[in-house]
């Protein structure tokens, strides 16, 4: 690596370790939820029904099925999300939000938007907004080509065919 990749690289792994502390530190002392568990919720919040069989919560959330299972059993707990066979075959797991697991997301949003603005949006220009999105796209074009991370926030991009 040329010492300008190796600097761009070095700055994008202190992004990749640093960031998800933040996030979740807000997150556990605002909402009282892990930022993993918000995401799980809130992808939730985002599907058809609230409700996603677990094997594509999984894919979306980028977890293992026991990682998420273990979140999922902590969320039942504390009545956010409930889980339930799918009537059309009984050996797929759904998980559903609940309607109090649909007001946590909802008085949670707020504050971790303006989290997310503090330490990303706002650090950026409106050029630069529009320069991360094309350089995270292009590095998800080789680490989720299939796009399963970022499907549901898709926007179709006229430039491209």
């Amino acid at each position: 690596m040329s010492n300008e990749q190796l600097q761009a690289w070095v700055r994008l792994a202190a992004v990749v370790e640093l960031l998800p502390g933040v996030l979740d530190t807000q997150l556990r002392r605002e909402a009282g939820l892990s930022h993993f568990e918000y995401y799980v919720m809130a992808m939730l919040s985002e599907a058809p029904d609230r409700t996603l069989p677990m094997s594509q919560l999984a894919a979306r959330t980028n977890a293992t099925l026991p990682r998420l299972s273990h979140v999922v059993r902590r969320l039942e707990g504390r009545g956010l999300v409930e889980r339930h066979a799918d009537p059309s075959d009984r050996r797929v797991s759904r998980a559903r939000l609940t309607a109090a697991g649909w007001d946590k997301v909802v008085d949670s949003a707020p504050g971790h938007v303006a989290n997310v603005r503090r330490h990303v949006i706002d650090a950026l220009s409106p050029e630069q907004v529009g320069q991360l999105i094309r350089i995270s796209d292009r590095i998800l074009e080789r680490i989720d080509p299939d796009g399963v991370m970022t499907a549901p926030y898709r926007q179709p991009d006229p430039a491209r065919p």
